[in-house]
Protein backbone atom coordinates (compact mmCIF):
# COMPACT_ATOMS: atom_id res chain seq x y z
CA UNK A 1 0.00 0.00 0.00
CA UNK A 2 3.07 2.40 0.41
CA UNK A 3 2.32 3.50 -3.66
CA UNK A 4 -0.61 4.90 -1.83
CA UNK A 5 -1.26 8.29 -0.27
CA UNK A 6 -2.74 8.60 3.36
CA UNK A 7 -5.15 11.03 5.33
CA UNK A 8 -3.29 13.35 7.10
CA UNK A 9 -5.68 14.10 10.27
CA UNK A 10 -7.18 10.81 11.78
CA UNK A 11 -9.72 10.23 14.31
CA UNK A 12 -10.55 7.10 16.59
CA UNK A 13 -13.53 5.29 15.46
CA UNK A 14 -14.18 3.38 18.70
CA UNK A 15 -14.42 0.52 16.54
CA UNK A 16 -11.77 -2.54 17.20
CA UNK A 17 -11.40 -4.15 14.05
CA UNK A 18 -11.54 -0.33 11.91
CA UNK A 19 -8.98 1.58 14.34
CA UNK A 20 -8.63 5.34 13.39
CA UNK A 21 -10.75 6.64 10.42
CA UNK A 22 -9.98 10.28 8.45
CA UNK A 23 -11.22 12.91 10.90
CA UNK A 24 -14.02 14.13 8.77
CA UNK A 25 -15.57 11.26 7.86
CA UNK A 26 -19.04 10.05 9.89
CA UNK A 27 -19.79 7.16 11.56
CA UNK A 28 -23.58 5.73 11.58
CA UNK A 29 -25.70 2.71 12.61
CA UNK A 30 -26.85 0.15 9.60
CA UNK A 31 -30.22 1.31 9.82
CA UNK A 32 -29.30 5.19 9.47
CA UNK A 33 -27.89 4.08 6.15
CA UNK A 34 -29.90 1.10 5.03
CA UNK A 35 -33.73 -0.42 4.68
CA UNK A 36 -34.60 -4.04 5.09
CA UNK A 37 -38.13 -4.11 3.79
CA UNK A 38 -39.03 -7.42 2.58
CA UNK A 39 -41.41 -7.95 -0.36
CA UNK A 40 -42.58 -11.27 -0.80
CA UNK A 41 -43.05 -12.56 -4.65
CA UNK A 42 -46.66 -13.43 -4.08
CA UNK A 43 -48.32 -13.52 -7.90
CA UNK A 44 -45.42 -15.76 -8.86
CA UNK A 45 -45.05 -13.05 -11.46
CA UNK A 46 -40.80 -12.76 -11.01
CA UNK A 47 -39.27 -15.92 -12.19
CA UNK A 48 -35.68 -15.27 -12.30
CA UNK A 49 -34.13 -17.25 -9.14
CA UNK A 50 -31.27 -15.97 -8.15
CA UNK A 51 -28.70 -17.61 -5.60
CA UNK A 52 -25.66 -15.98 -3.80
CA UNK A 53 -22.22 -18.39 -4.41
CA UNK A 54 -19.30 -17.60 -3.14
CA UNK A 55 -19.70 -13.61 -2.62
CA UNK A 56 -21.49 -13.56 -5.91
CA UNK A 57 -25.29 -13.39 -6.52
CA UNK A 58 -26.18 -15.76 -9.80
CA UNK A 59 -28.72 -16.97 -11.69
CA UNK A 60 -30.06 -20.11 -10.30
CA UNK A 61 -30.88 -22.64 -12.80
CA UNK A 62 -34.03 -24.36 -11.48
CA UNK A 63 -34.31 -26.67 -14.32
CA UNK A 64 -31.83 -28.77 -13.27
CA UNK A 65 -33.50 -29.12 -10.08
CA UNK A 66 -29.85 -28.48 -8.20
CA UNK A 67 -30.28 -28.36 -4.18
CA UNK A 68 -33.79 -28.66 -2.60
CA UNK A 69 -36.37 -25.81 -4.08
CA UNK A 70 -39.64 -25.09 -2.42
CA UNK A 71 -42.87 -26.75 -4.13
CA UNK A 72 -43.86 -22.51 -5.58
CA UNK A 73 -41.55 -19.17 -5.13
CA UNK A 74 -44.59 -17.14 -3.67
CA UNK A 75 -42.21 -16.44 -0.46
CA UNK A 76 -39.10 -15.47 -2.53
CA UNK A 77 -37.98 -11.79 -1.49
CA UNK A 78 -38.12 -9.55 -4.23
CA UNK A 79 -34.63 -8.36 -5.46
CA UNK A 80 -33.56 -4.97 -7.74
CA UNK A 81 -30.23 -4.14 -9.39
CA UNK A 82 -28.03 -2.90 -6.45
CA UNK A 83 -29.71 -4.35 -3.38
CA UNK A 84 -26.96 -5.87 -0.69
CA UNK A 85 -27.29 -9.94 0.00
CA UNK A 86 -26.24 -11.26 3.11
CA UNK A 87 -26.27 -14.71 4.40
CA UNK A 88 -26.41 -14.86 8.28
CA UNK A 89 -26.96 -18.39 8.73
CA UNK A 90 -25.06 -21.22 10.33
CA UNK A 91 -22.10 -18.97 11.09
CA UNK A 92 -20.76 -21.55 13.75
CA UNK A 93 -20.32 -23.84 10.37
CA UNK A 94 -17.97 -22.16 8.18
CA UNK A 95 -15.63 -19.41 8.31
CA UNK A 96 -14.01 -20.03 5.01
CA UNK A 97 -17.36 -18.73 2.63
CA UNK A 98 -18.06 -14.91 1.63
CA UNK A 99 -21.75 -14.00 2.67
CA UNK A 100 -22.38 -10.59 1.26
CA UNK A 101 -23.27 -10.09 -2.06
CA UNK A 102 -24.69 -7.38 -4.73
CA UNK A 103 -27.84 -8.03 -6.94
CA UNK A 104 -26.63 -6.88 -10.58
CA UNK A 105 -30.13 -7.45 -11.92
CA UNK A 106 -34.08 -7.95 -10.81
CA UNK A 107 -35.33 -11.47 -9.79
CA UNK A 108 -36.28 -12.95 -6.95
CA UNK A 109 -33.94 -14.83 -3.95
CA UNK A 110 -34.95 -16.99 -1.06
CA UNK A 111 -36.51 -15.30 2.39
CA UNK A 112 -33.57 -16.60 4.61
CA UNK A 113 -31.24 -14.10 2.82
CA UNK A 114 -31.44 -10.45 4.17
CA UNK A 115 -31.73 -7.80 1.64
CA UNK A 116 -30.17 -4.38 2.36
CA UNK A 117 -31.61 -1.59 0.54
CA UNK A 118 -29.31 2.13 0.55
CA UNK A 119 -31.74 4.30 1.57
CA UNK A 120 -29.47 7.52 1.93
CA UNK A 121 -29.02 10.06 -0.58
CA UNK A 122 -25.82 10.65 0.86
CA UNK A 123 -24.86 6.59 0.49
CA UNK A 124 -23.59 5.20 -2.73
CA UNK A 125 -24.28 1.59 -2.78
CA UNK A 126 -21.15 0.46 -4.74
CA UNK A 127 -19.49 1.62 -1.69
CA UNK A 128 -21.86 0.28 0.56
CA UNK A 129 -21.24 -3.27 -0.93
CA UNK A 130 -17.47 -2.40 -0.72
CA UNK A 131 -17.71 -1.56 2.78
CA UNK A 132 -19.78 -4.51 3.85
CA UNK A 133 -17.64 -6.88 1.68
CA UNK A 134 -14.58 -5.93 3.67
CA UNK A 135 -16.71 -6.95 6.96
CA UNK A 136 -16.99 -10.05 5.43
CA UNK A 137 -13.90 -10.88 4.16
CA UNK A 138 -12.18 -9.97 7.29
CA UNK A 139 -14.87 -12.04 9.28
CA UNK A 140 -16.62 -9.62 11.38
CA UNK A 141 -20.06 -11.32 11.27
CA UNK A 142 -18.56 -14.18 13.32
CA UNK A 143 -19.31 -14.20 16.67
CA UNK A 144 -22.45 -11.78 16.58
CA UNK A 145 -24.90 -14.59 15.79
CA UNK A 146 -26.95 -16.30 18.59
CA UNK A 147 -28.80 -19.37 18.96
CA UNK A 148 -27.42 -23.05 18.41
CA UNK A 149 -26.61 -22.33 14.61
CA UNK A 150 -24.85 -18.92 15.18
CA UNK A 151 -27.86 -17.00 12.51
CA UNK A 152 -28.28 -13.22 12.67
CA UNK A 153 -30.89 -10.91 11.79
CA UNK A 154 -31.30 -7.20 11.02
CA UNK A 155 -32.12 -6.27 14.43
CA UNK A 156 -29.17 -8.16 15.60
CA UNK A 157 -26.98 -6.31 13.35
CA UNK A 158 -29.01 -3.17 12.91
CA UNK A 159 -26.23 -1.02 14.96
CA UNK A 160 -22.78 -1.97 13.12
CA UNK A 161 -21.08 1.02 12.22
CA UNK A 162 -20.73 1.94 8.78
CA UNK A 163 -18.50 4.22 7.90
CA UNK A 164 -19.54 7.50 5.71
CA UNK A 165 -16.86 9.27 3.90
CA UNK A 166 -18.57 12.44 1.64
CA UNK A 167 -20.39 11.10 -1.19
CA UNK A 168 -17.64 12.06 -4.00
CA UNK A 169 -15.08 10.30 -1.97
CA UNK A 170 -17.56 7.22 -1.63
CA UNK A 171 -17.76 7.55 -5.28
CA UNK A 172 -14.51 8.10 -6.11
CA UNK A 173 -13.67 4.96 -3.59
CA UNK A 174 -15.51 2.52 -5.69
CA UNK A 175 -14.50 3.68 -8.99
CA UNK A 176 -11.19 3.11 -7.66
CA UNK A 177 -11.62 -0.36 -6.50
CA UNK A 178 -13.52 -1.08 -9.63
CA UNK A 179 -10.40 -0.63 -11.60
CA UNK A 180 -7.98 -2.01 -9.31
CA UNK A 181 -9.91 -5.09 -8.37
CA UNK A 182 -11.01 -5.76 -12.39
CA UNK A 183 -6.49 -5.45 -12.95
CA UNK A 184 -6.02 -8.42 -9.86
CA UNK A 185 -9.18 -10.33 -10.87
CA UNK A 186 -7.62 -10.25 -14.69
CA UNK A 187 -4.33 -12.22 -13.34
CA UNK A 188 -5.71 -14.42 -11.20
CA UNK A 189 -8.11 -15.47 -14.25
CA UNK A 190 -4.80 -15.53 -16.04
CA UNK A 191 -2.83 -17.84 -13.15
CA UNK A 192 -6.30 -20.14 -13.34
CA UNK A 193 -6.31 -20.51 -16.87
CA UNK A 194 -2.51 -21.42 -16.85
CA UNK A 195 -2.86 -23.53 -14.37
CA UNK A 196 -6.18 -25.43 -16.21
CA UNK A 197 -3.64 -25.72 -19.32
CA UNK A 198 -1.09 -27.27 -17.11
CA UNK A 199 -3.58 -30.17 -15.79
CA UNK A 200 -4.82 -30.28 -19.49
CA UNK A 201 -1.00 -30.82 -20.57
CA UNK A 202 -0.43 -34.02 -17.62
CA UNK A 203 -3.55 -35.65 -18.82
CA UNK A 204 -2.37 -35.56 -22.15
CA UNK A 205 0.53 -36.72 -22.28
CA UNK A 206 -0.13 -39.62 -19.33
CA UNK A 207 -2.86 -40.95 -21.45
CA UNK A 208 -0.27 -40.92 -24.53
CA UNK A 209 2.55 -42.50 -22.29
CA UNK A 210 0.13 -45.41 -21.12
CA UNK A 211 -1.61 -46.36 -24.41
CA UNK A 212 1.37 -45.59 -27.08
CA UNK A 213 4.80 -46.23 -24.99
CA UNK A 214 7.82 -44.65 -24.94
CA UNK A 215 9.07 -45.71 -28.53
CA UNK A 216 7.76 -43.92 -31.21
CA UNK A 217 9.02 -46.24 -33.94
CA UNK A 218 6.82 -49.28 -31.95
CA UNK A 219 4.97 -51.42 -34.55
CA UNK A 220 1.02 -50.92 -33.40
CA UNK A 221 -2.40 -52.56 -33.21
CA UNK A 222 -6.10 -52.11 -32.35
CA UNK A 223 -6.76 -52.66 -28.71
CA UNK A 224 -10.15 -52.87 -29.07
CA UNK A 225 -11.25 -51.05 -26.57
CA UNK A 226 -12.66 -47.39 -28.17
CA UNK A 227 -10.98 -45.06 -25.43
CA UNK A 228 -7.22 -46.66 -26.08
CA UNK A 229 -6.86 -46.65 -29.82
CA UNK A 230 -4.09 -48.59 -31.02
CA UNK A 231 -1.62 -49.81 -28.45
CA UNK A 232 2.04 -51.31 -29.22
CA UNK A 233 1.21 -54.42 -30.59
CA UNK A 234 3.55 -56.60 -28.09
CA UNK A 235 1.45 -55.06 -24.89
CA UNK A 236 -1.06 -57.58 -23.48
CA UNK A 237 -4.48 -56.10 -22.69
CA UNK A 238 -5.75 -58.36 -19.89
CA UNK A 239 -8.83 -57.18 -17.88
CA UNK A 240 -8.48 -55.61 -14.06
CA UNK A 241 -9.72 -59.12 -12.84
CA UNK A 242 -7.05 -60.90 -14.51
CA UNK A 243 -3.96 -59.31 -12.92
CA UNK A 244 -6.19 -58.07 -8.97
CA UNK A 245 -8.26 -59.02 -6.66
CA UNK A 246 -11.55 -56.22 -6.83
CA UNK A 247 -13.06 -55.78 -3.63
CA UNK A 248 -15.70 -53.85 -2.04
CA UNK A 249 -15.30 -52.24 1.59
CA UNK A 250 -18.09 -51.66 4.59
CA UNK A 251 -18.78 -49.66 7.19
CA UNK A 252 -19.08 -51.60 10.60
CA UNK A 253 -21.97 -50.60 12.37
CA UNK A 254 -21.39 -46.77 14.13
CA UNK A 255 -23.82 -47.61 16.78
CA UNK A 256 -22.07 -50.41 18.78
CA UNK A 257 -19.10 -48.18 20.57
CA UNK A 258 -17.17 -51.75 20.84
CA UNK A 259 -15.97 -51.07 17.01
CA UNK A 260 -14.89 -47.95 17.60
CA UNK A 261 -13.89 -46.85 20.50
CA UNK A 262 -9.84 -47.00 21.06
CA UNK A 263 -9.75 -48.66 17.72
CA UNK A 264 -6.30 -49.46 16.36
CA UNK A 265 -6.91 -50.51 13.20
CA UNK A 266 -7.27 -47.93 10.14
CA UNK A 267 -10.36 -47.63 8.23
CA UNK A 268 -10.92 -45.33 5.32
CA UNK A 269 -13.76 -43.21 4.24
CA UNK A 270 -13.90 -41.70 0.33
CA UNK A 271 -12.53 -38.39 1.41
CA UNK A 272 -9.60 -40.10 1.48
CA UNK A 273 -9.69 -39.56 -2.51
CA UNK A 274 -8.76 -36.42 -2.75
CA UNK A 275 -4.79 -37.22 -1.87
CA UNK A 276 -2.94 -39.31 -4.78
CA UNK A 277 -1.43 -41.20 -1.81
CA UNK A 278 -3.27 -42.24 1.10
CA UNK A 279 -1.24 -43.05 4.07
CA UNK A 280 -3.82 -41.11 7.14
CA UNK A 281 -6.49 -43.17 8.05
CA UNK A 282 -10.05 -41.98 8.41
CA UNK A 283 -10.63 -43.30 11.57
CA UNK A 284 -9.66 -46.53 13.24
CA UNK A 285 -11.44 -49.62 14.07
CA UNK A 286 -11.91 -52.68 16.90
CA UNK A 287 -10.31 -55.69 16.67
CA UNK A 288 -13.80 -57.38 17.65
CA UNK A 289 -14.95 -54.72 14.74
CA UNK A 290 -12.39 -56.52 12.27
CA UNK A 291 -13.59 -59.78 13.48
CA UNK A 292 -17.52 -59.65 13.60
CA UNK A 293 -18.25 -57.39 10.45
CA UNK A 294 -17.37 -57.71 6.51
CA UNK A 295 -14.68 -55.39 6.42
CA UNK A 296 -11.22 -56.57 4.85
CA UNK A 297 -7.86 -55.13 5.48
CA UNK A 298 -6.48 -54.04 2.25
CA UNK A 299 -2.91 -54.18 1.61
CA UNK A 300 -0.71 -51.47 1.09
CA UNK A 301 0.65 -50.51 -3.03
CA UNK A 302 -3.10 -51.76 -3.68
CA UNK A 303 -5.38 -48.97 -5.70
CA UNK A 304 -8.72 -47.14 -4.63
CA UNK A 305 -11.45 -46.30 -6.86
CA UNK A 306 -14.00 -43.91 -6.03
CA UNK A 307 -17.55 -46.01 -6.81
CA UNK A 308 -20.47 -43.87 -5.63
CA UNK A 309 -21.56 -39.92 -6.55
CA UNK A 310 -21.96 -37.21 -8.91
CA UNK A 311 -19.10 -35.58 -8.17
CA UNK A 312 -15.55 -36.45 -9.19
CA UNK A 313 -15.18 -39.30 -6.37
CA UNK A 314 -16.92 -41.95 -8.98
CA UNK A 315 -14.08 -42.87 -10.86
CA UNK A 316 -11.21 -41.32 -8.54
CA UNK A 317 -8.04 -43.21 -8.11
CA UNK A 318 -5.52 -43.32 -5.69
CA UNK A 319 -2.59 -45.02 -4.07
CA UNK A 320 -2.82 -46.83 -0.72
CA UNK A 321 -0.10 -46.39 1.27
CA UNK A 322 -1.14 -48.32 4.55
CA UNK A 323 -2.58 -51.39 5.58
CA UNK A 324 -6.09 -50.15 6.07
CA UNK A 325 -9.49 -51.32 5.40
CA UNK A 326 -12.26 -48.70 3.19
CA UNK A 327 -15.43 -48.16 3.28
CA UNK A 328 -18.33 -49.35 0.70
CA UNK A 329 -18.10 -46.31 -1.48
CA UNK A 330 -14.58 -47.64 -2.84
CA UNK A 331 -13.19 -50.73 -4.50
CA UNK A 332 -9.48 -51.66 -3.56
CA UNK A 333 -7.64 -53.30 -6.78
CA UNK A 334 -5.02 -55.68 -4.94
CA UNK A 335 -2.60 -56.55 -7.37
CA UNK A 336 -0.78 -59.78 -8.12
CA UNK A 337 2.61 -58.57 -9.39
CA UNK A 338 2.38 -58.67 -13.30
CA UNK A 339 1.53 -54.90 -13.09
CA UNK A 340 3.24 -51.83 -11.70
CA UNK A 341 0.98 -50.14 -8.97
CA UNK A 342 1.98 -46.40 -10.19
CA UNK A 343 1.78 -47.74 -13.66
CA UNK A 344 -1.86 -49.03 -13.31
CA UNK A 345 -2.70 -45.51 -11.29
CA UNK A 346 -1.77 -43.46 -14.29
CA UNK A 347 -3.45 -45.79 -16.76
CA UNK A 348 -6.89 -45.27 -14.16
CA UNK A 349 -5.52 -41.20 -14.21
CA UNK A 350 -5.71 -41.58 -18.07
CA UNK A 351 -9.24 -43.17 -18.61
CA UNK A 352 -10.64 -41.17 -15.60
CA UNK A 353 -13.80 -39.45 -17.80
CA UNK A 354 -14.25 -42.70 -19.32
CA UNK A 355 -14.35 -45.14 -16.19
CA UNK A 356 -16.69 -42.61 -15.01
CA UNK A 357 -19.15 -43.29 -17.71
CA UNK A 358 -19.28 -46.74 -17.13
CA UNK A 359 -20.87 -46.36 -13.68
CA UNK A 360 -23.95 -44.27 -15.31
CA UNK A 361 -27.56 -45.32 -15.39
CA UNK A 362 -30.14 -45.96 -12.36
CA UNK A 363 -31.00 -43.72 -9.71
CA UNK A 364 -27.43 -42.83 -8.91
CA UNK A 365 -24.60 -43.02 -10.77
CA UNK A 366 -22.00 -45.73 -9.37
CA UNK A 367 -19.33 -47.80 -10.08
CA UNK A 368 -19.05 -51.50 -8.87
CA UNK A 369 -16.29 -54.09 -8.04
CA UNK A 370 -17.91 -56.38 -11.44
CA UNK A 371 -17.05 -52.96 -13.53
CA UNK A 372 -13.84 -51.94 -12.78
CA UNK A 373 -13.14 -55.92 -12.85
CA UNK A 374 -13.90 -55.91 -16.45
CA UNK A 375 -12.03 -52.86 -17.37
CA UNK A 376 -8.87 -54.01 -20.08
CA UNK A 377 -6.02 -51.86 -19.62
CA UNK A 378 -2.89 -51.56 -21.38
CA UNK A 379 0.12 -54.33 -20.07
CA UNK A 380 3.33 -53.64 -21.36
CA UNK A 381 6.73 -55.63 -20.33
CA UNK A 382 7.93 -54.65 -16.77
CA UNK A 383 10.48 -53.12 -17.89
CA UNK A 384 8.91 -50.54 -19.90
CA UNK A 385 6.70 -50.27 -17.16
CA UNK A 386 9.05 -48.88 -15.00
CA UNK A 387 10.44 -46.40 -17.73
CA UNK A 388 7.09 -45.21 -18.29
CA UNK A 389 6.57 -44.07 -14.39
CA UNK A 390 10.09 -42.62 -14.22
CA UNK A 391 9.00 -40.70 -16.88
CA UNK A 392 5.72 -39.60 -16.04
CA UNK A 393 6.97 -39.16 -12.45
CA UNK A 394 9.53 -36.59 -13.33
CA UNK A 395 7.25 -34.73 -15.19
CA UNK A 396 4.27 -34.73 -12.78
CA UNK A 397 6.54 -33.41 -10.18
CA UNK A 398 7.36 -30.84 -12.61
CA UNK A 399 3.90 -29.62 -13.27
CA UNK A 400 2.85 -30.26 -9.90
CA UNK A 401 5.50 -27.71 -8.71
CA UNK A 402 4.35 -24.95 -11.48
CA UNK A 403 1.36 -25.84 -10.48
CA UNK A 404 1.81 -25.00 -6.46
CA UNK A 405 3.53 -21.66 -7.80
CA UNK A 406 0.69 -20.65 -9.77
CA UNK A 407 -1.65 -21.63 -6.54
CA UNK A 408 0.69 -19.21 -4.73
CA UNK A 409 0.51 -16.26 -7.31
CA UNK A 410 -3.64 -16.85 -6.66
CA UNK A 411 -3.72 -16.26 -2.82
CA UNK A 412 -1.26 -13.69 -3.40
CA UNK A 413 -3.49 -12.06 -5.36
CA UNK A 414 -6.32 -12.84 -3.46
CA UNK A 415 -5.05 -10.96 -0.29
CA UNK A 416 -3.54 -8.12 -1.94
CA UNK A 417 -7.44 -7.79 -3.59
CA UNK A 418 -8.89 -8.11 0.24
CA UNK A 419 -6.25 -5.67 1.60
CA UNK A 420 -7.05 -2.90 -1.26
CA UNK A 421 -10.59 -3.02 -0.48
CA UNK A 422 -10.49 -3.11 3.20
CA UNK A 423 -7.64 0.08 3.32
CA UNK A 424 -9.89 1.39 0.50
CA UNK A 425 -13.13 1.55 2.67
CA UNK A 426 -11.35 2.13 6.49
CA UNK A 427 -9.54 5.14 5.42
CA UNK A 428 -6.31 3.80 5.62
CA UNK A 429 -5.38 4.77 1.90
CA UNK A 430 -6.43 8.28 0.46
CA UNK A 431 -7.74 7.83 -2.94
CA UNK A 432 -9.26 11.24 -3.51
CA UNK A 433 -6.21 12.43 -5.91
CA UNK A 434 -6.26 9.13 -7.82
CA UNK A 435 -6.83 9.93 -11.53
CA UNK A 436 -8.93 7.00 -13.17
CA UNK A 437 -8.35 5.57 -17.17
CA UNK A 438 -10.01 7.93 -19.04
CA UNK A 439 -12.86 4.95 -19.33
CA UNK A 440 -13.32 5.10 -15.41
CA UNK A 441 -13.49 8.95 -15.48
CA UNK A 442 -16.25 8.78 -18.03
CA UNK A 443 -17.98 6.47 -15.68
CA UNK A 444 -18.37 8.26 -12.47
CA UNK A 445 -20.22 11.17 -14.67
CA UNK A 446 -22.93 8.73 -15.28
CA UNK A 447 -25.53 9.33 -12.86
CA UNK A 448 -25.54 6.49 -10.23
CA UNK A 449 -28.12 3.52 -10.98
CA UNK A 450 -29.67 3.14 -7.77
CA UNK A 451 -27.37 4.49 -5.71
CA UNK A 452 -30.17 6.62 -3.51
CA UNK A 453 -33.60 4.88 -2.61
Amino acid sequence: MDKYQTYTEFKSSGIEWIGPVPDHWGIKPLFGVASTESLKNETGEKTNVLSLSYGNIIRRDVEKNFGLLPESFNTYQLVSSGDLILRLTDLQNDKRSLRVGQAKEEGIITSAYLKLTAKNIDLDERYFYRLLHSYDTTKVFYGMGGGLRQSMKFEEMRRLPMLVPTLDEQQKIAIFLDHETAKIDTLIEKQQQLIKLLKEKRQAVISHAVTKGLNPNAPMRDSGVEWLGEVPEHWAMPKIAHISRVLNGSTPDKTNLSYWEDGTIPWLASGCLNSEVVDVPSEFITKNAYQNSSVELIPANSLLVGMVGQGKTRGTSAILAIDSCINQNMAAIVLDGKIQTRFLYYTLQAMYDDLRELGRGGNQAALNCEIIGSVRVPLPPNDEQIAIVDMLDELVSKLSNTDELGFGQITLLQERRTALISASVTGKIDVRSWQAPEKARSYSTKPMSRACV
